[in-house]
């Protein structure tokens, strides 16, 4: 922090002192065209000392930001000639101008990056990938004053050795110009008749220089890519686009692709619909809107009953989740989407090289199909830990658990994550005695604590016991007993159980069908690594969904599936960037927990300026209506702003209140707007106009309120 000072302190000094004693003067045109004889003869005099001072007086005029550069420039070409001129100039302009960036990196860049990071990370992002294409266009055309690039560059993460060569490149053009110009410097009278329309159209078409540069280095890239595979490209192609998994991102694919007319084949090696449809989303739902009728039951008194009861066993609850999904399922069949056109064809792909995908089929034959693209939706699978024993004692996933027919008397769920914590509820609510294991100091980590805390305590009130801070180490049968074995503070803890539900998450399916052979990188967490455009190292072949991340919900692999299928097949005409500004999700516990945004949280960890607004459900009409009156809506905002940077809701059809929240996030939509909404009485839906009347009322204009009251007192006078 010294350090800083003493740099600021002389910089501060050094750029007063230039402005008190009127240095400046020195640096007009009008000057040194009087004493152009003058300066000639004492440079032809002493040609070493005064090339030293010139190249001296040049780094530090730029590195201090002065006004003056252009004039030097000019005069360097007056006084030392063209080559000599161009060459002190080149060196001392660049010098200074990494100068002038060190200087904005040391006493700026820690301070913008904690303070904005969050709004700055896509521009840091692009910086570190082609920050010297940008910073090599920029200094190609002069639209930009050249101090304002290199102190903007210096809060970038853009490297010192590239912002100096390519500096030093990009500017020479510019300083040549001006460096000629300074050789006839007794007929120039203004800065502005140097840069005549035709020098800055060069300049313009310069600048145009590093995107061709950039798309042909993109070309050869692709080329060395496919080198070792174009003996086998057809030479013509079946299919537009080849989509690999019949999951959302899949099928939205295919039909993206089939409305435009384009020819794709869907293969799915073993039930369209993917994970949502048969093991995730919809039976899951099912399931807690069966648990949840029973929970009303045993809250009969709340609602005037005095009693309310079922009789029920648990195989036909689940034969109802299966129901569900054989109504839901014709929405993703085979017949559908052959009737829009999509060739569906049910076997195992491999893909073979980057236009040609095998399938072996059913019946064990093999086909061939070629095209132009490929699309890799092949969605994720349950993570299983490593824990000793587990294997050997048998465990249930979210992929397996559908198939019980009989309630387990004990059950322990690992993990305390959105798909732990539902199913957690679920079977307490259906009379199983649940044990939560979760290895984090609370459950749904993600979220706000007070979030997690409200979740907690209703589970608690259920009879689940939620055990955070427990890292399962083994599992050992004993006597004919399964038990699970967990660390807590230092010591064992042993949980009896008759099943376990392995919830710590998903794992993206990479393997079996050609990544390895075609060398098609993953990411640590193991998802395909794809770029902005959703594309792999093959530009024609895409990845989206679960196996491509940063989210794994259905909703946002339908939303990157748009950007696949348009970026596959129009993608020479123009590609989309892949969109992740607005995510929404939700947690369908009771209460239902839905976020978009920041959290508060978040906003903290990051740094992130903000406001924080919560408007508590107990206060809403219609949640005291329906006995929900728990819960509350948080919103985060922009200090000052009513602008929304994120959103949580807890309580009773959180995940459906939450939408206007996605929506104005998207549109720019603020809370004034919001509060100026119609919103029908009475509903839950409310919620979001009386949030946004708590901000207006922790924002209202105190002092103009003040002379309005003064107003009407005197009204009244």
């Amino acid at each position: 922090m010294k350090s800083k000072l003493a740099i600021l302190a002389l910089i501060a000094a050094a750029v007063v002192a230039f402005f008190v004693f009127d240095l400046g003067r020195y640096l007009t045109l009008d000057y040194f065209k009087a004493q152009q004889a003058t300066l000639s003869a004492y440079v032809a005099a002493n040609p070493l000392q005064s090339s030293l001072a010139f190249f001296a007086t040049y780094v530090a005029v730029a590195a201090l930001s002065l006004p003056g550069a252009a004039i030097l420039t000019l005069v360097a070409g007056a006084i030392f000639g063209f080559w000599h001129g161009l060459v002190i100039v080149s060196f001392a302009s660049t010098i200074g101008a990494t100068l002038a960036f060190l200087s904005s990196r040391f006493l700026l860049r820690d301070w913008v990056q904690s303070k904005f990071g969050e709004r700055l990370k896509p521009i840091n992002e692009g910086v570190t990938k082609d920050g010297p294409f940008y910073l090599f266009a920029l200094r190609l055309v002069p639209l930009f004053p050249f101090f304002v690039v290199n102190l903007v560059m210096g809060l970038t993460p853009i490297k010192t050795w590239p912002f100096y060569w390519v500096s030093q490149i990009g500017m020479l053009a510019g300083t040549a110009v001006f460096v000629n110009a300074g050789t006839q410097l007794a007929q120039i009278t203004s800065l502005k008749g140097i840069l005549s329309p035709a020098i800055l159209g060069s300049f313009a078409l310069l600048g145009i220089f590093p995107i061709i540069a950039k798309k042909a280095l993109d070309w050869l890239q692709g080329r060395k890519v496919y080198a070792k595979w174009k003996h086998l490209k057809p030479k013509s192609f079946d299919n537009n686009v080849v989509v690999i998994g019949a999951g959302s991102a899949g099928l939205v694919t295919a039909y993206i692709a089939s409305a435009v007319k384009a020819k794709v084949t869907l293969v799915e090696k073993h039930k369209m619909g993917g994970d949502c449809l048969n093991t995730g989303c919809v039976p899951s739902k099912a399931l807690i809107k069966s648990a949840k009728l029973l929970s009303h039951m045993s809250r009969a008194k709340e609602f005037g009953f005095e009693s309310a009861s079922a009789t029920w066993n648990f195989g036909a609850v689940m034969d109802r989740v299966h129901r569900v999904i054989g109504e839901i399922e014709p929405h993703d069949s085979i017949e559908r989407y052959s009737g829009l056109g999509v060739d569906c064809v049910t076997g195992t792909a491999m893909i073979t090289s980057p236009w040609t995908v095998d399938v072996t089929l059913e019946d064990g034959s093999r086909k061939t199909l070629t095209t132009k693209n490929i699309v890799i939706a092949s969605g994720a699978r349950p993570f299983v830990p490593p824990i000793p024993g587990l294997k050997e004692a048998g465990y249930l996933t979210s992929d397996t658990v559908w198939n019980l027919r009989e309630l387990p008397k004990r059950l322990v769920v690992l993990g305390g994550g959105p798909i732990g914590s539902e199913l957690t509820q679920c079977f307490a609510r259906f009379g199983a005695q649940v044990s939560q294991v979760e290895m984090m100091p609370r459950i749904l980590i993600r979220e706000d604590p007070e979030v997690s805390e409200i979740v907690t305590k209703r589970f608690k009130e259920e009879g689940v016991a939620v055990l955070t801070k427990h890292k399962a180490k083994q599992v050992v049968v004993e006597n004919g007993e399964k038990i699970l074995i967990c660390e807590h503070e230092g010591k064992d803890v042993r949980i009896a159980f008759d099943e376990i539900l392995v919830a710590v998450g998903r794992t993206a399916n990479v393997t079996g069908f050609g990544l390895e052979e075609l060398g098609i990188p993953t990411r640590p967490n193991k998802t395909i690594e794809t770029n902005d455009y959703l594309q792999t190292i093959f530009p024609n072949i895409f990845a989206c969904g679960d196996v491509a991340g940063p989210f794994q919900f259905t909703h946002t692999a339908a939303h990157q599936a748009w950007f696949a299928a348009v970026n596959a097949l129009f993608g020479r005409f123009k590609k989309f960037k892949a969109d992740y500004r607005v995510i929404p999700w939700a947690t369908f516990t009771d209460p239902e927990v839905a976020r978009v945004g920041l959290s508060e949280s978040e906003a903290k960890e990051k740094n992130i300026p903000h406001e924080v607004t919560v408007y508590g459900l107990d206060d809403l009409d219609r949640a005291i209506a329906d006995s929900e009156a728990h819960g509350f809506v948080k919103v985060i905002t922009a200090p000052g702003k009513d602008t929304i940077l994120g959103a949580t809701i807890v309580g009773d059809h959180a995940g459906d209140i939450l939408v206007e929240y996605v929506t104005a996030m998207k549109y720019g939509i603020g809370l004034n707007k919001i509060l100026g909404t119609i919103h029908t009485y009475p509903t839950l839906g409310e919620a979001n106009k009386y949030a946004a009347g708590v901000w207006k009322r922790n924002h209202q204009p105190t002092k103009v309120l003040e002379w309005v009251k003064k107003f009407h007192a005197w009204e009244r006078s």
